[in-house]
C-alpha cells in the first residue's frame, strides 16, 4: 500500500501557514534543507507542485491551497484528540473553559462541592472568550454566550441572559422616580462593552429617542457588576446570573421590563465526551438548575 507520507504533510503545512521553509524548520526543530527535502518528497508522491518558489518567497499552488485547508484542520483535530487522551491515561480530567462572570459567581464558588464529590476527577478551568468555540481549544467543556451549532457538539442551556435594569440599593435611595423608564432615562447609566444595549431597552421601553449619555463603557463584565454594586449607577443586567446578588439585597430590580429575552449562556461538549465530562456537565447544571426560572419572579 502506498503510503501517505505523514511527515512530509506536517513539514508542508507548517511551511504553507508560515509562507517560509525557514520559519517552518524552526517551529518543527529541524532544518531549512530538511523542510525543503520533505515538500519535495510529497510533491513527488503527489505528483503536483504545491509552492512557487521565487528568489525570495515561496506561494502556493492551486494544489497547495486546496492541501492546506485540509492538512491544518487535519492536524488540528488530531493533535487535540491526541492531547486528550493522553490527560485522561494519567487521570480523569476535565478542561473546563468559562466565560468570566459565570466562573467567578458561579463555577469557582462551587467546585470545592465538585471536587469533594468526585475526588478522582482532576479539573482545569481557564476563562474562554464569549464567541470561543470548542474546536478553538483543548477544552472539553465550554461555558460561554449562544448554542454552538457545529456538527458533533451539544449545547445545554444554564441560565437565560434576559436583562433588566439594576442598581444598588444606596443608589436607589430616595430615588423613587427609578421605577418608571422615564426617570431611568435621567440616571447615571453604565455600558456593557457598548452603548447599544441601553439603546435597545429605551427603545422596547417606547422612548427610543433617549439619549443614553457618555457614561462609561466596561469592557469588563465584571467590572461593570462591581461598579453597579458600589452604586455608580444603573445597569442592564442578566438577572438569572446575578440570583445571588439579587437575593441579599445587593442589587434591585427596577422594571420588569426586559431585553434578550431569547437569548442565554449555554454549556457545550462533544457528542462523544468524556465519563468525567458528562459527570461535570450533569453535576453543574444541577447546580445551577436549583433555582431555575428565577428570572420570572425577581
Amino acid at each position: 500500500m502506498d503510503h501517505i507520507p505523514l511527515n512530509a504533510v506536517r513539514a508542508f503545512e507548517a511551511a504553507a501557514r508560515h509562507l517560509s521553509f525557514s520559519a517552518a524548520g524552526e517551529e518543527l526543530h529541524v532544518t531549512h534543507p530538511a523542510i525543503s527535502h520533505q515538500i519535495r518528497r510529497l510533491e513527488e508522491w503527489l505528483g503536483v507542485p504545491l509552492f512557487h518558489r521565487d528568489a525570495r518567497k515561496v506561494r502556493l499552488t492551486d494544489a497547495g491551497l486546496v492541501l492546506q485547508a485540509s492538512a491544518s484542520g487535519a492536524l488540528g483535530e488530531l493533535g487535540a484528540t491526541c492531547r486528550r487522551i493522553r490527560r485522561n491515561a494519567a487521570v480523569a480530567t476535565v478542561s473546563v473553559g468559562c466565560i468570566p462572570s459565570i466562573a467567578s459567581r458561579w463555577l469557582v464558588p462551587r467546585m470545592p462541592d465538585f471536587t469533594a464529590s468526585h475526588p478522582d476527577i482532576g479539573m482545569r478551568v481557564a476563562y474562554a472568550r464569549a464567541e470561543e468555540r470548542l474546536g478553538d481549544g483543548d477544552n472539553d467543556v465550554l461555558i460561554t454566550l449562544g448554542a454552538d451549532p457545529s456538527p458533533g457538539v451539544t449545547s445545554l442551556k444554564l441560565f437565560s441572559r434576559l436583562n433588566r435594569p439594576v442598581c444598588s440599593p444606596h443608589y436607589f435611595a430616595g430615588k423613587d422616580h427609578l421605577r418608571t423608564a422615564a426617570g431611568i432615562a435621567g440616571a447615571d447609566l453604565l455600558h456593557d462593552e457598548n452603548r447599544h444595549g441601553w439603546r435597545e431597552w429605551f427603545s422596547e421601553a417606547g422612548l427610543p429617542d433617549v439619549d443614553v449619555g457618555n457614561g462609561p463603557v466596561f469592557a469588563d463584565f465584571n467590572i461593570l457588576a462591581t461598579a453597579v454594586i458600589a452604586g455608580h449607577g444603573v445597569a442592564l443586567c442578566p438577572v438569572d446570573v446575578f440570583r445571588d446578588e439579587l437575593r441579599r439585597g445587593d442589587l434591585i430590580v427596577l422594571s420588569q421590563l426586559a431585553t434578550n429575552r431569547d437569548k442565554g449562556y449555554f454549556l457545550t461538549m462533544s457528542v462523544d465526551a468524556s465519563a468525567a465530562a458528562l459527570t461535570f456537565a450533569d453535576w453543574f447544571r444541577r447546580e445551577v438548575s436549583v433555582e431555575a426560572g428565577a428570572d420570572d419572579r425577581l
